[in-house]
């Protein structure tokens, strides 16, 4: 097949592409002319926010990916939840119809519901139900915390705890996360293709490490060679003043939005399993591979 990949020249997208070319599948990968060029696959430029400027680009396609979203929101840049989440996906839907493409593939998040609290799940969930109204056959993948080489997340902790054997939490610090890797979310898209049963269905994913936030910073300390940090705990009820009145400082490392999906938790039962039979990586074998040659 030939897919149409949008949002895959980030993090996961790179995971994708290769799993796509393994499996014989060619890529034509939607990109703004200021990202990198990836040699081995076919980009094309557009913006996911002006349709006239890459519907064009889908002719010829076999299948449509969405990868596009954002973990935070910077309202001067136009780079926003709504418009990122919602009318990308509106706009995606639309060429993908109006191609004649019948495939199409949904990047969502685990905790994203009708009754979300969060903007970012409230916006993914909008997103998800326009895809659920559309014609096409589509199928929607929700990855709790997504690891691995490049990630944005796990080298961020590791590169604090090797300045200083400290790290700050906020409220208890035994909130949980189920992490997955890269590499097995973009297997789940990439048998997804093939497999018809998955068509009309929504995939909560997740690996099989259930970790509470505590447990997640000691594992990463010790990929990276360290002891277990000193974790002096700020009061949730003083964080929830504070942050409100940091978080538009793009340097501040948090959002309410993130702390309240950190809250929430981030795990899964592993049903997915049952339709793509395979493990998962485990998140310690995982981490040591590329925490310990960074």
């Amino acid at each position: 097949m030939k897919i149409f990949v949008a949002g895959g020249t980030g993090f996961l997208g790179g995971h994708l592409l290769k799993e796509l070319q393994a499996g014989g599948h060619s890529v034509r990968l939607l990109a703004h002319s200021r990202s990198r060029p990836r040699e081995e696959v076919e980009q094309v430029t557009g913006d996911i926010t002006l349709p006239e400027s890459f519907e064009q680009n889908l002719i010829g396609c076999d299948a449509v990916i969405n990868l596009v979203g954002i973990i935070r929101e910077f309202p001067s840049k136009g780079i926003t939840f709504e418009r990122l989440h919602v009318q990308a996906t509106a706009n995606l839907l639309a060429a993908t119809q109006k191609s004649g493409i019948r495939r199409y593939l949904q990047m969502s998040a685990l905790g994203t519901r009708s009754d979300a609290v969060s903007d970012y799940h409230k916006t993914k969930w909008e997103a998800e139900e326009l895809v659920r109204a559309s014609a096409l056959e589509w199928t929607i993948f929700r990855p709790s915390l997504i690891f691995g080489p490049e990630d944005a997340f796990v080298n961020m902790l590791a590169a604090q705890l090797r300045l200083a054997p400290v790290m700050p939490v906020i409220g208890s610090g035994s909130y949980r996360l189920q992490p997955i890797h890269a590499d097995d979310v973009a297997r789940c898209f990439a048998m997804a293709l093939e497999m018809p049963e998955t068509v009309g269905q929504q995939y909560n994913l997740c690996g099989n490490d259930r970790l509470s936030y505590e447990e997640l910073l000691d594992m990463t300390a010790a990929a990276i060679g360290r002891a277990k940090p000193f974790k002096p705990h700020f009061p949730l009820g003083l964080m929830k003043r504070i942050i409100p009145i940091l978080q538009n400082i793009p340097q501040f490392p948090i959002t309410m939005d993130q702390l309240q999906m950190l809250l929430e938790e981030s795990v899964c039962d592993g049903a997915w399993k049952k339709t793509f039979r395979f493990e998962p990586r485990g998140f310690k074998e995982g981490i040591s591979e590329y925490l310990r040659e960074s």
